[in-house]
């Protein structure tokens, strides 16, 4: 063997065999080929959970992403980590994940419409980004959008979601590490073959006009089967209903409508409420001022059995949004931040809020936790460092914006205004359920149960108008979470509001465990600016020096030997 290579080295042919060796390990790379992960977070390696996905998909999906051109440095970096995951998406699910990179200015196949028009009329409108270039400063928008394309669906992703104006690295890392979560929700809508059914509470003065307009067309529709059903007329909460949603409730709630709740969860069924406990509405402000009393909406004591009490008071905050104030008392009004309209921010560190953006709430309640057995409590959403709250009832006039707010009666921290409840839970009528509630389940062939056989969950936030929209002039809808005061002005800024419920809705009803994705976080290294500017000579001239210099001692190497050889 030894002597049968020593003639092939030897040989003419050795060069030819040594290319066609080449070529056949290049062959075999594009079939078979492994990466390493040497990154702390294991930033290049997919969850389980997603890996599944992507091996059982039924169908091809195509995935278009655009953040291409000439992009800033941080969107950049955005784009190049999105192709590495696109890229690990494709190792796994082969040729039925497609995905190409595109300048939103170049034109929609078939059309004279580009895809920042397209982009624009779907709601997806760009950052608007002052680039420094060796010229001067330029504008520059990027849309940091990607869509997910089945036979039959488009599915858009937000890929970049700022908390502020302000584009700083601390986000663009954050949006990096929600990349594979985001990809990878999206293809499951895209191919879901049936949509899961979400009841929608009716029959208790819940809001079912334009205010709903957002809500339902744009979040629930496109994903989720909806069906509202009336509490106080339906005989129960039909199980295939994989989520109630009761949204600002404004009517007492009966014994029987309570008791249908109470069941729908003990059989395992999951609720997102959105409640104002406390009658104030922003139309009495507008005529002078506001009267905040309870609306005895008859829910205190089923939340309190789970775990939970939302509190009869409000919310005032030095971080609120804005509203228009006559403050010299002559008609000039000017927008003035309203304590009463507390800007939510996330709490902890949990998947549901993960990265999430500010959430702007209108006269909230806070929420205490309580002891409660086999049922564990997750904080999502809380005022800001500098809050209190007041009792009810109160009288709430504008004139209180004449003066600036005492800042040093602002010293509770961290309020907390929305909660996750998880376990197995109690019923409410636990060992004193009544004659007529046995008789009425036991009609429509419900079994009454005590307690959950198996774990479910459910989310308490303590304002209803968080996943409302607002009404401007010729009777148009905007975006939830988007004030009609600054909407279309300089000071325009688009809360979390739809996102957080979006992720609250993802996380109650999430069958992949693609939530796994979601609890990645990656850390930012950034470099030692005073180290790399005492060093920058050093390694400049270490990167330039070595390569030439082993080049030089290869020729040198090369040479001795070829001289001893053929001396």
């Amino acid at each position: 063997m030894q002597k049968m290579f020593y003639k092939i080295f030897h040989s003419r042919f050795w060069l030819l065999i040594l290319f066609a060796i080449v070529v056949l390990v290049n062959i075999a790379a594009t079939q078979w080929h492994a990466r390493i992960d040497l990154t702390a977070e294991k930033r290049f390696t997919l969850s389980n959970n997603t890996k599944k996905m992507l091996q059982t998909l039924k169908e091809p999906v195509t995935i278009n992403v655009f953040l291409a051109g000439n992009l800033p440095s941080g969107f950049k970096k955005l784009s190049g980590a999105a192709a590495d995951v696109l890229q690990e998406f494709k190792e796994i699910a082969g040729n039925k994940i497609q995905y190409r990179f595109l300048e939103p200015s170049t034109t929609v196949e078939g059309t004279e419409i580009s895809y920042a028009d397209s982009l624009s009329n779907e709601g997806l409108l760009p950052i608007n980004l002052t680039s420094q270039v060796k010229e001067g400063q330029q504008q520059q928008f990027v849309f940091p959008y990607a869509h997910v394309l089945s036979e039959t669906k488009n599915i858009p992703v937000t890929l970049y979601r700022g908390k502020t104006p302000l584009i700083n690295f601390s986000e663009l890392t954050s949006a990096e590490a929600l990349l594979e979560y985001n990809l990878a929700d999206a293809i499951v809508k895209a191919t879901q073959d049936v949509k899961p059914i979400i009841g929608y509470a009716t029959g208790n003065g819940e809001p079912q006009q334009l205010n709903t307009f957002d809500l339902e067309r744009n979040v629930l529709s496109p994903n989720y089967r909806l069906f509202s059903i009336d509490l106080e007329a339906q005989p129960f909460v039909p199980a295939e209903f994989e989520l109630l949603m009761i949204v600002k409730p404004t009517e007492r709630f009966s014994e029987s409508a309570k008791l249908k709740l109470d069941q729908y969860v003990m059989h395992g069924g999951k609720l997102l409420i959105f409640m104002d406990r406390l009658n104030a509405e922003l139309d009495s402000l507008q005529k002078g001022e506001v009267v905040a009393f309870d609306r005895d909406l008859n829910l205190n004591d089923l939340l309190f059995n789970y775990g939970v009490r939302v509190n009869p008071d409000l919310v005032m905050d030095l971080q609120g949004d804005f509203l228009p104030f006559d403050v010299s008392g002559n008609g000039q009004f000017e927008l003035l931040p309203w304590n009463y309209f507390p800007v939510m921010q996330p709490f902890g560190d949990n998947v549901v809020t993960k990265n999430l953006g500010y959430v702007s709430g209108r006269f909230v309640n806070s929420i205490d936790t309580l002891e409660t057995e086999y049922i564990t409590k997750t904080i999502l959403l809380s005022s800001s460092a500098n809050a209190r709250t007041i009792g009810t009832p109160a009288i709430i006039s504008g004139k209180e914006n004449e003066t600036a707010p005492q800042s040093e009666k602002y010293t509770r921290a961290f309020i907390p205004t929305a909660v996750l409840l998880e376990g197995k839970f109690n019923s409410l009528y636990r060992n004193r359920v009544m004659q007529w509630m046995k008789d009425s389940l036991d009609k429509y062939q419900v079994d009454y149960r005590q307690q959950n056989d198996n774990a479910t969950s459910m989310i308490i936030v303590s304002d209803g108008d968080v996943v409302l929209n607002s009404v401007v002039k010729g009777n148009q809808p905007i975006p939830m979470g988007m004030n009609p005061y600054t909407y279309g002005s300089q000071r325009e800024f688009p809360f979390a509001n739809k996102e957080f419920l979006m992720n609250c809705l993802s996380y109650l009803l999430d069958k992949n465990g693609l939530n796994e994705a979601k609890a990645k976080d990656y850390v930012a290294r950034l470099l030692d600016t005073k180290k790399v500017e005492e060093e920058k000579l050093q390694w400049q001239l270490i990167n330039i020096l070595v390569p030439i210099a082993l080049l030089l001692l290869f020729g040198v190497v090369y040479n001795i030997v070829r001289k001893r050889k053929y001396s």
